[in-house]
């Protein structure tokens, strides 16, 4: 049994020197500020969370680490038990209490309960599609324009690690994630990554709320990959990348369709390098489900999707 059980990812950290331009990329990427001072700003989705996405001003950029949600207070004290640290007041906007650690990769990682909601932004409902075999959208037209898109939620985070093991004994074990789907190179009893969804029973979660592993060639150094952020529909992400197109910011890859956890994804450049996604449509489960273990590859990225680019794997 874990020592206790991840409910969601709550909010990523970075570091950057210019809040203003972070803030002007994210707004048009579809997030709204929440809060901004002179040392940090706060981005929050159309949903209750408070904050999603949190820049520090630091001198150099950089990513600095995620916070995870558990489910309950109990929680929080039990793993601040078994980690032998402490329960800490957050100070931040939001409040509500957090555990601080390192995880074995050296990621900054605060476990959360108890930070304040705000109320739903509003957003246009999922347009009916009349589909050939399923048509729902009856003497009504369908028209969308170019805007941001309207990003609901952050779905997950992938880490690029130089070991595995270690980070999905600790992450398996003591925060009760499972592995969904996960790959192998040469020999498939070593795995070298895997998408982990949070151990909630029965209940459906996303497919993967945490990704990790090493890449062919391995790294030396830990660091982020991409965090993913879902927005509303294809329409939506198809009217939020005409919208970045236009305001000339950086596409690294899409619009396509992953294999595992079967997202359809669009690929962006935050000003500072850091790849960051929309997605929308993607698979749901549970402890019943049946995992996969395959070879690495390009090919594995995409069921269909413009050619990938090397500028992808920087």
């Amino acid at each position: 049994m874990p020592v206790i059980t991840i409910q969601d990812i709550a909010y990523v950290r970075y570091g950057a020197p210019d809040l203003e331009q972070m803030e002007r990329f994210l707004t048009d990427f579809g997030l709204s500020c929440v809060v901004r001072n002179a040392e940090y700003l706060y981005m929050r989705a159309h949903g209750s969370a408070h904050h999603v996405h949190i820049t520090q001003r630091t001198a150099q950029a950089a990513p600095l680490g995620f916070g995870l949600r558990a489910q309950s207070a109990q929680d929080l004290h039990t793993l601040a038990r078994h980690l032998g640290k402490k329960v800490q007041t957050c100070d931040a906007p939001g409040g509500g209490e957090k555990v601080c650690f390192s995880d074995p990769a050296g990621f900054a990682v605060e476990v959360i309960h108890g930070q304040q909601t705000l109320p739903l932004l509003e957003s246009r409902p999922s347009l009916a599609c009349n589909v050939a075999d399923s048509r729902r959208r009856l003497g009504a037209s369908l028209r969308v324009n170019t805007a941001p898109s309207q990003i609901q939620r952050l779905g997950h985070l992938v880490l690029l690690v130089p070991h595995f093991q270690p980070m999905f004994d600790f992450y398996h074990q003591v925060l009760g994630f499972e592995i969904s789907d996960s790959y192998h190179m040469e020999d498939p009893t070593h795995t070298t990554f895997a998408f982990l969804h949070c151990g909630l029973g029965d209940t459906f979660t996303d497919h993967h709320t945490l990704a990790f592993g090493s890449p062919p060639g391995g790294i030396e150094a830990p660091r982020f990959d991409h965090v993913a952020f879902e927005v509303t529909d294809l329409d939506d992400l198809m009217t939020g990348n005409a919208h970045l197109k236009a305001t000339g910011w950086k596409h690294s890859w899409g619009v396509g369709r992953h294999v595992q956890g079967s997202q359809l994804f669009d690929y962006w450049r935050d000003p500072f390098g850091n790849k960051i996604e929309h997605w929308t449509d993607g698979d749901l489960v549970n402890q019943n489900h049946i995992r996969t273990h395959m070879p690495l590859s390009p090919a594995g990225l995409s069921q269909w999707a413009p050619p990938v680019t090397p500028e992808f794997f920087e």
